[in-house]
């Protein structure tokens, strides 16, 4: 059964990306004791079997001298702790490469499961740990009692083939009292190679079951509940309500603006009712018209209604009405492709202008106005 919060809800959904970055923020990584003590004595075991010849001549040398004294020692106790200090300094010296090697391991195995990581606030004292009831219930825990049987029970294994193994060397051991020193040593390191190796084998078979079962339970630990879920993704990108009110506020204003500037449009295509667009022309700053206003069905409603309101002409051009409304953004010139369709909407509108002030007769509405294929939607859709 997943782990429920107070709201009954389940622990069924994987953890985000924020929450396995702030797990690992707060030092909670996937760790395995069983990878860290196999890379360990793994590096151990081989150094010892790769340093074999050299160690066994150290250890000869040490013997050696171990077992000869000179006059001025025997007539002088005092003089054999420094002897023996000597003695201990020469098997340190020999045995120094393999220990700096486990050394090492120990500190580069996080880098296999987890990394390293440093958490000042997890060296910070915390007081509430001090608290008996607590560390007792801890003790007692699912997670503690699974642990000490993996620990028993890896310890049990290891124990069971030490055991074993010794047994049926009983007679090679006890043979090495009978051997000279050099083939006894030789002979030695050969039988401590091999349990070595067994012990190696032992810690890696752990140590394949317990990595996916300690990232299994790591994963599992983090798990989300909906309601998790949905307060990280308000906390990170805003709560989606209110972010879609900013939206809607943001279009009211820009609709607003948009529908303030088509009473000084120069002129309104349509389509005649589906689209609307309304274009300026004449401030001297732009080298074409630029489109002020667009909108479709309800607001290219609105727009014709502003239109006519304030006296701003409309002429029906379906086809340059779809490519100005799918090609061009609002405050932004037509493109060249379209100048020649705009050009013949102008002089209609400059003509009407002229006939209002009555300076020339009216003109003939243009009928026709063509544009480039690659640019009418409409086109766009028949085409096969």
């Amino acid at each position: 059964m997943a782990d429920t919060q107070d709201t009954g809800q389940e622990r069924n959904l994987p953890p985000t990306a924020k929450r396995l970055a702030d797990a690992r923020k707060e030092g909670q990584v996937a760790r395995s004791r069983d990878l860290a003590h196999l890379l360990v004595l793994g590096v151990g075991a081989a150094l010892l079997i790769g340093l074999a010849s050299p160690l066994a001549g150290a250890g000869i040398k040490l013997v050696s001298n171990g077992l000869t004294f000179d006059a001025h020692a025997v007539a002088d106790p005092s003089k054999m702790s420094a002897r023996l200090s000597e003695l201990a300094a020469a098997g340190l010296l020999a045995l120094a490469p393999i220990f700096v090697a486990m050394a090492l391991a120990a500190v580069a195995a996080p880098l296999t499961i987890g990394g390293w990581l440093f958490v000042p606030s997890q060296a910070a004292p915390k007081f509430n740990r001090l608290n008996p009831l607590s560390g007792f219930k801890r003790m007692l825990s699912l997670r503690a009692l699974v642990e000490l049987l993996k620990v028993m029970l890896l310890a049990g294994l290891l124990g069971a083939v030490g055991f074993s193994y010794i047994v049926h060397q009983v007679d090679a051991l006890a043979g090495l009292a009978h051997e000279s020193l050099p083939v006894s040593l030789a002979h030695f390191g050969g039988l401590l190679a091999i349990a070595l190796a067994l012990l190696v084998a032992v810690l890696a078979v752990s140590a394949l079951i317990d990595v996916p079962f300690q990232l299994f339970e790591h994963y599992k630990k983090l798990k989300m509940t909906l309601e998790e879920v949905k307060r990280e993704s308000k906390e990170t990108e805003g709560d989606p309500h209110l972010k879609a009110r900013i939206r809607r506020m943001q279009l009211d204003v820009a609709r607003k603006r948009m529908m303030a500037a088509v009473p000084t449009a120069d002129v309104v295509v349509t389509n005649p009712t589906h689209f609307a667009v309304a274009l300026k022309y004449g401030d001297g700053r732009r080298r074409a018209p630029v489109v002020v206003a667009k909108g479709s069905d309800a607001v290219a409603e609105r727009i014709r209604d502003i239109a006519r309101s304030h006296g701003v002409p409309r002429l029906e051009a379906p086809p340059l009405a779809r490519a100005l409304h799918r090609h061009v953004e609002i405050g932004d010139e037509i493109p060249a492709a379209l100048y020649t369709a705009v050009a013949q909407v102008l002089a209609y509108v400059y003509q009407l202008k002229a006939f209002a002030a009555g300076r020339a007769p009216r003109p003939v509405e243009p009928t026709g106005i063509e544009v480039p294929s690659e640019l009418d939607p409409a086109a766009e859709g028949a085409r096969p």
